[in-house]
């Protein structure tokens, strides 16, 4: 009679503790792998802030900054488990999975960072946030890094300068291949012992924001910095799929408002950081800064621009010609 009476108790225990918890606000756990003072940083903060201000005691944003829940290799993995809720890789994250994506990652693609803008606002840029939900991701904004810039322990002004030279690329075969076509070496590295490697003369080179180059110190080991804006390194915050969906109607347009204003003031620091970074550099004497003329940044373009055509079939002829598109107004 006890062991029928426990199983009835556990049983009703079981089924009013959902009832019990339904009033407990949501969390939403914010995993990424930079410091808080970062645009990311202080994107994921405000983020916070205007979630738990527009839905008090309704939602609650935890931010863990710094790998402290994972790092971009693993958090991906624990979003589609349900471990953490929202995260902003880096777009050259994404290649397992969608090969859209890798868009992104063309050399010379986008002139200037006004051409991402206006690209990333348009139709086809918002269609891309979409495209890994049959994968259980869905995109909610672009975060800005910047432009990259190539540094080396010799002054890189043409293709010929990098040839058999190692460079230090994300986890991407579009940035291998970007290498490749002048005849470098790519070396695929985690972003944290890329100071080491230069260093130690490891690599000879890398290519990074400006931002990036100054507050990972890699100006003071490199004699070198080429302003060739020659890449994008961009973020896209995603969230699971189903998770997203399973947010109450009055819930998710609000977090989504707070995110779309979250980005904007992200953004907006990533672009004033880099132009304090690049003055900074250019202060210090540490590395010399080489202007590119019209002509040597071409022969750039040239040598590196085949690479479109290499990845054409996994991206789409389409998506590639509208987002080059973007720079007419530049």
């Amino acid at each position: 009679m006890r062991i029928i009476l426990s199983g009835l108790v556990l049983a009703a225990m079981t089924l009013v503790a959902p009832i019990a918890n339904a009033d407990d606000p949501i969390v939403i756990k914010f995993s990424h792998v930079v410091a808080e003072n970062t645009p990311k940083g202080q994107m994921a903060d405000k983020f916070k802030e205007l979630v738990e201000q527009r839905l008090p005691g309704k939602v609650t944003v935890e931010v863990y900054p710094n790998s402290q829940l994972y790092g971009d290799n693993k958090v991906l993995e624990a979003m589609l488990l349900g471990d953490v809720q929202i995260a902003a890789p880096s777009l050259s994250k994404f290649e397992a999975y969608t090969p859209v994506l890798q868009l992104y990652d063309l050399p010379f693609l986008f002139k200037d960072m006004e051409a991402v803008e206006r690209f990333q606002k348009s139709d086809t840029g918002q269609k891309l946030l979409l495209s890994m939900e049959d994968r259980g991701l869905t995109g909610l904004g672009y975060l800005h890094n910047g432009l990259k810039q190539m540094s080396a322990n010799k002054p890189l002004r043409v293709p010929a300068d990098a040839d058999g030279l190692k460079f230090r690329v994300q986890a991407s075969d579009v940035l291998a291949a970007q290498f490749e076509a002048v005849g470098a070496l790519p070396i695929k590295k985690p972003f944290s012992e890329v100071f080491i490697l230069l260093q130690t003369n490891a690599i000879d080179g890398q290519e990074n924001t400006w931002s990036n180059i100054y507050s990972q110190k890699f100006f003071e080991v490199q004699p070198y910095i080429t302003e060739s804006n020659n890449g994008l390194l961009d973020y896209m915050v995603v969230t699971s799929t189903e998770f997203w969906k399973d947010l109450p109607d009055d819930i998710r347009p609000e977090v989504k408002a707070a995110m779309d204003e979250a980005l904007v003031y992200g953004n907006k620091i990533a672009d004033e950081l880099n132009v304090e970074a690049k003055g900074k550099i250019a202060e210090s004497g540490r590395s010399e800064i080489l202007q590119l003329t019209d002509e040597e940044r071409q022969k750039w373009v040239d040598a590196m621009k085949p690479v479109w055509k290499k990845f054409e079939s996994d991206i789409g002829k389409d998506l590639i010609d509208a987002a080059a598109a973007s720079n007419a107004a530049s």
